[in-house]
């Protein structure tokens, strides 16, 4: 099992992080490892001094497929659900000043907890779901799928030209602006159309 990541997939969050808005996807990948179920806490790594969450959107692959036509990437998936993607932004920060790979940033162990998924038929407009995240009971980040740049099937189709998907590979689609840094004791809660599917809380 894969974790394909989309990153600046929201213009506004491209934004804030002062990046430009991307032509073509930005794929980045995580291992199994990173992977936080059943509301497991995060124990806050003791390499970074910054860690940071981005709340996104995930599909959940149904069946296997190589070079994929839009058109059809919509039978490639059944299951939506909602992960964090946990982000040591010193780390980044200084690996891209040095124009550096930057997955110890992103794809250490526990970096990517999900939550419960539902069937993409509960949901009544797939670009058109609306997510959240608390802190400590605050709202802290909102999205919605209608303002991604690459919706689900355009990064299918994309992703699975250099990659071959496979049953319970998970593709994470970007994360809103409104990210931000979190500490030991904070308790997080994702949600989908305000049913609560994940639950994290910092050790």
């Amino acid at each position: 099992m894969k974790i394909i990541c989309i990153g600046r997939n929201y213009a506004q969050h491209a934004k804030e992080l002062g990046n430009a808005i991307p032509e073509k996807p930005v794929i980045f990948l995580k291992p199994e490892t990173s992977v936080l179920k059943n509301n497991a806490p995060l124990f806050y790594p003791d390499f970074t001094h910054d860690l940071h969450y981005e709340t996104e959107l995930v599909f959940k692959i149904a069946k296997a497929g190589k070079h994929i036509n839009r058109k059809f990437a919509h039978k490639y998936y059944e299951e939506i659900g909602i992960g964090i993607d946990f982000t040591a932004r010193d780390i980044q920060n200084e690996c891209k000043q040095k124009s550096l790979p930057w997955e110890i940033a992103k794809a250490f162990d526990g970096s990517a907890p999900v939550g419960t998924f539902i069937p993409k038929n509960s949901i009544t407009n797939l670009k058109n779901i609306a997510f959240h995240l608390t802190k400590n009971g605050l709202i802290v980040q909102k999205g919605n799928s209608a303002n991604m740049i690459f919706f689900i099937d355009e990064i299918i189709e994309y992703a699975s030209s250099f990659f071959t998907l496979k049953p319970g590979d998970l593709i994470f689609t970007g994360t809103p602006e409104g990210v931000g840094s979190i500490q030991k004791g904070d308790k997080l809660e994702a949600s989908i159309n305000d049913e609560k599917l994940l639950e994290v809380e910092i050790k």
